[in-house]
């Protein structure tokens, strides 16, 4: 047996056992971290400050807005020599069981799609092509889109007005050179048709600005290694901006639109304006039809009541992008 086999080993003593300190609890539990409760009453102080506000400029017209569509309140009831009465639903059923109201739903819905179209599409050309100029230009391009932006509305359809007007309108004389073409003393408003275009092209002249810096902001997301390894893969430019670019860029498409819908469907100024603050019947949309019946004809009841249809609807469209904004959360 050897001196190794018997040596006896050295015993070492057990490893220390440290015990996690116990946290402390109350106010000082995390240094730097405020209590739930107070952390979770934060976002609503901050944005009590916007709902005071939108209570006090919309809570109060929205109010009498649905009181008045339930009442009997024409010119008798304004001046006070008869009390409002109320009548239930009985202005809606007028209302819904009109035929023109119904003619002006479907004419109001014609424009603000067609409005959409035209913005989201000459809006997505253009911030394409501001991505494949050089700087000066682009930056030149914008500062021409954010004047055309701050234009009031009230100046842009006095241009337009002056643009198509059937006698010294420029759009005309520059129309009658194309060879088999004469409209010199053409009146573009003669019909509801032809006028409505003009104000169309009004409303998308307006609102592609916006459209086009909302997404050049987007496409500058993009990442260039995708667009590359799309083209090694054999895309083309269409194959690149449907299956890479409209991808990333459908969130912000989603809320360009509901927005150009909301505000398209509300266009009052712009017609109102054009027609010198009488609109013919086949120029009503339902801002100026509601605003007819409430002031031209002194129905205020009525009125009120096909501005909260109106208003129904828009939040028929708010609830279609809330759906599309949550699938697209569920799929990131």
């Amino acid at each position: 047996m050897s001196a190794a086999d018997t040596t006896t080993p050295a015993k070492l003593p057990p490893p220390a056992r440290h015990t996690p300190p116990t946290p402390p609890t109350g106010t000082d539990a995390r240094p730097g971290r405020r209590p739930p409760k107070a952390a979770a009453a934060i976002p609503w102080a901050l944005l009590a400050p916007c709902v005071l506000v939108l209570a006090l400029v919309l809570g109060y017209p929205l109010v009498r807005l649905v009181t008045l569509s339930f009442q009997k309140f024409g010119q008798s009831q304004l001046w006070g020599f008869q009390p409002a009465e109320s009548v239930g639903f009985d202005n809606f059923g007028k209302v819904l069981g009109d035929s023109e109201f119904w003619d002006v739903v479907v004419r109001t819905i014609v424009f603000a799609v067609g409005c959409v179209v035209f913005t989201m599409v000459a809006g997505m050309l253009i911030a394409l092509l501001l991505q494949r100029v050089s700087g000066w230009m682009r930056t030149l391009i914008n500062i021409v889109l954010v004047a055309s932006w701050g234009m009031p509305i009230i100046v842009a359809t006095t241009v337009f007005k002056w643009l198509f007007d059937s006698d010294y309108g420029i759009v005309n004389a520059l129309l009658s050179k194309l060879p088999g073409v004469e409209l010199i003393g053409h009146n573009w408003f003669a019909s509801g048709p032809q006028g409505l275009a003009v104000i169309m092209l009004l409303v998308v002249w307006g609102a592609v600005p916006f459209v086009v810096i909302t997404l050049s902001a987007g496409l500058t997301q993009v990442p260039k290694e995708l667009e590359e390894a799309a083209r090694l893969d054999g895309a083309g430019a269409w194959g690149v901006f449907r299956f890479v670019t409209l991808p990333i860029l459908k969130p912000i498409i989603v809320m360009l639109t509901t927005l150009s819908v909301i505000w398209d469907m509300g266009v009052f100024p712009q017609v109102f304006v054009m027609r010198n603050g009488h609109p013919e019947a086949e120029f009503q949309l339902l801002t100026t039809y509601s605003y007819d019946r409430a002031f031209a004809v002194n129905d205020y009841a009525q009125g009120s009541a096909i501005a909260l249809l109106t208003v129904v609807l828009l939040l028929g469209v708010v609830a279609v992008y809330m759906r599309q904004m949550l699938k697209i959360g569920e799929v990131e």
